[in-house]
């Protein structure tokens, strides 16, 4: 099967729109259009639902999306293996979207520096699929806050993030900064049990965000108050930009690598893994 027709698949459930898939695809709308008929009459099935309004996956175009995923993934690895003869090594890593800006990206930038002639594929995913790709064989290795506990894979912890509360504003009391706009930042469901446990009384964030760095952000260019690990602001701390929250609970989360129990890249992943930074 063309990979083409997967790809033009694929972009067509992520956008949900025939246009704007063909303008980021290079291509004509009519060229998308005749590429989804093309799949459909490959596999025999009806993989959207069109309307004026909507695109919605039929189930057939559901369960197609896994399978398009593991290939097109599968081929990108396969590609670099083969046309980059300069490589002695090659390591396909992955990394929750939570802890990329915060833990993640220095840890591709050591691993360049420490293997100069290394093949490197990085993605940043949701668990979910990163779980997937690493019991597909397409991903090497992962770290995660809460990783899926699997008979097939090695779990051990790698980094121990320090979450601090932080605000723009100075002197200010736990209790004022819960009230007085803070971001809740969904650091996995261990976190949000912790959260409540330590402010059973508090009212539900106005602002919730899924990434540090959008709360960083947030709290930079608006104001306010969230939890963020202490790595990412010590500087602005320092420098009296952010400051700590008075009498605000420290909590501790753990990043966890996982990766096959049978990998035959066992010994580069270790390697790998000693060059993530701990807290």
């Amino acid at each position: 099967m063309d990979l083409e027709l997967l790809r033009t698949f694929l972009e067509l459930h992520r956008i949900r729109h025939f246009g704007r898939t063909a303008d980021a695809l290079h291509l004509t709308q009519a060229a998308v259009s005749s590429r989804l008929k093309s799949l459909e009459s490959i596999l025999g099935v009806t993989l959207f639902e069109r309307s004026r309004r909507e695109m919605r996956l039929t189930p057939e175009g559901a369960r197609l999306i896994r399978h398009s995923e593991r290939l097109m993934a599968g081929w990108r690895v396969a590609r670099q293996d083969v046309s980059l003869a300069g490589a002695s090594e090659q390591l396909v890593i992955g990394g929750s979207l939570r802890l990329w800006d915060v833990l993640l990206q220095s840890w591709l930038h050591d691993l360049r520096r420490a293997h100069q002639n290394m093949a490197i594929i990085a993605e940043a995913q949701t668990p979910e699929i990163l779980t997937r790709r690493l019991i597909d064989g397409t991903l090497d290795v992962a770290i995660m806050l809460e990783p899926a506990q699997l008979d097939i894979m090695q779990i051990r912890t790698v980094s121990t993030l320090e979450l601090v509360c932080v605000s723009n504003s100075i002197n200010l009391s736990i209790e004022a900064a819960l009230m007085q706009n803070y971001i809740f930042v969904d650091w996995g469901l261990s976190f949000g049990l912790d959260h409540r446990r330590a402010f059973p009384d508090a009212a539900e964030a106005m602002t919730r965000v899924s990434h540090a760095k959008m709360a960083y952000e947030y709290i930079v260019s608006v104001g306010g108050s969230a939890y963020l690990p202490k790595r990412m602001i010590e500087k602005d701390i320092e420098f009296g930009l952010l400051h700590l929250v008075n009498d605000a609970p420290v909590f501790e989360r753990q990043a966890y690598a996982t990766y096959p129990v049978r990998s035959p890249k066992l010994d580069l992943i270790e390697r790998s893994l000693k060059l993530v930074r701990s807290q």
